[in-house]
């Protein structure tokens, strides 16, 4: 792992009234060039070739500066990361960065200041050590039953299983028993939407019976300027091919015999009772305290908590169960315009909050002016 002094030691050489902020041309590209620019910083965005129309034809107006490279990969050679030092780059992680350029590249070759915590992007693979399910159990955040086993299974469950040539995405089914197990997953390795491997490594939970609400958060690095964190909202995911298949009535639904594969394709932002939110930052200190005990120094920036509200027939009252944990930006691009807490937020930031990536355009552009951009970089 790169030594958090030796970034450090990079930024602080930084022209602090030149900082850029750069980012991968996937994955909220367009959300951090749009709170960037709207804020008077400069960008810079790496494209892979073939992929970069979108960012520098259709959108130029977003990117000062770019980097087109083969491979995503390729950002990883010293003579690609060395172009962003010499912009004075402050670089914002996505999900797209952590899956083509690999954690042991970001963690000991990346010799650029990230802002957030590298070191807990590899915490996002749930079979990884100390991984994201390790995190909520030590804070005592509700998950959903495991199952060890496919042979375990006797209730309604999901079965997470990283999709054959797709890195990013994953294959959902729900047997309800291993007979059923066995049947699905036969007729996915049969339609080559999933491999033998990964089915090795799926994961297998209980199907959460409640409303999906993924619980979006800005963490600082600052906190005596910004105080620890803030909720920005909430939003749910838009999956292919299940929200064509839901459309249906129940009836056309049980005509169709095709294998779902749950790919996300979009977003919808929801809202909440006020009267529940408290359990939603409530869970967010707890994750927040367990990360800096466990991940040092803590968690910076964006984080996504990903559940369900189901109703506990025990306690008489909804519970927030996690079963997803996003550690940077969780690509939420609906939240700006429909969460009502940007209103909130503009109020408590004395200026107009559009989006949750506004809050971290703040922190950097606070950071470099005061001379502490060490304090938000890793």
């Amino acid at each position: 792992m790169i030594k958090r002094e030796e970034i450090q030691a990079i930024v602080k050489a930084y022209n602090t009234d030149n900082i850029h902020i750069g980012i991968f041309g996937s994955h909220s590209a367009e959300e951090a060039g749009m709170a960037a620019k709207s804020m008077g910083m400069p960008t810079f965005i790496v494209c892979q070739a073939g992929r970069e129309k979108l960012y520098l034809d259709y959108n130029k107006h977003l990117y000062d500066h770019a980097l087109v490279v083969n491979k995503f990969s390729d950002l990883m050679l010293p003579e690609n990361y060395n172009k962003l030092v010499e912009k004075n780059v402050i670089f914002i992680p996505n999900r797209s960065f952590s899956v083509y350029c690999g954690y042991d590249k970001i963690e000991n070759d990346f010799r650029v200041p990230i802002y957030g915590n590298r070191a807990i992007l590899r915490a996002e693979e749930r079979t990884a050590p100390r991984n994201q399910y390790w995190l909520l159990e030590k804070a005592g955040i509700r998950l959903p039953k495991q199952f060890k086993r496919p042979e375990d299974i006797d209730r309604l469950a999901v079965v997470k299983v990283q999709q054959r040539g797709n890195p990013l995405e994953r294959a959902f089914f729900y047997p309800s028993s291993y007979d059923d197990f066995k049947a699905q997953s036969e007729q996915m390795l049969g339609q080559c939407i999933i491999d033998e491997d990964g089915l090795r490594h799926a994961i297998i939970e209980e199907f959460v019976l409640g409303p999906r609400f993924n619980a979006n958060f800005q963490a600082y690095g600052m906190e005596d300027a910004f105080g620890r964190f803030d909720f920005v909202g909430l939003d749910d995911r838009i999956q292919t091919d299940i929200g064509g298949i839901l459309n249906l009535p129940a009836k056309e639904q049980l005509k169709i015999n095709a294998t779902l594969k749950n790919e996300e394709i979009g977003h919808k932002g929801v809202t909440i009772r006020e009267s529940k939110k408290q359990m939603l930052y409530e869970a967010a200190e707890k994750f927040l305290d367990v990360v800096q005990a466990e991940y040092p120094p803590k968690l910076i920036g964006l984080f996504a908590l990903q559940g369900a509200i189901p109703y506990n027939p025990e306690t008489k009252e909804p519970d927030f169960v996690v079963f997803d944990v996003s550690p940077r930006i969780p690509g939420c691009p609906c939240v700006g315009p429909t969460s009502p807490e940007m209103r909130r937020l503009s109020l408590k930031h004395n200026r107009e909050i559009h989006a949750p990536l506004d809050l971290s355009i703040l922190e950097i552009i606070k950071a470099a002016k005061e001379k502490r951009l060490e304090d938000v970089v890793t």
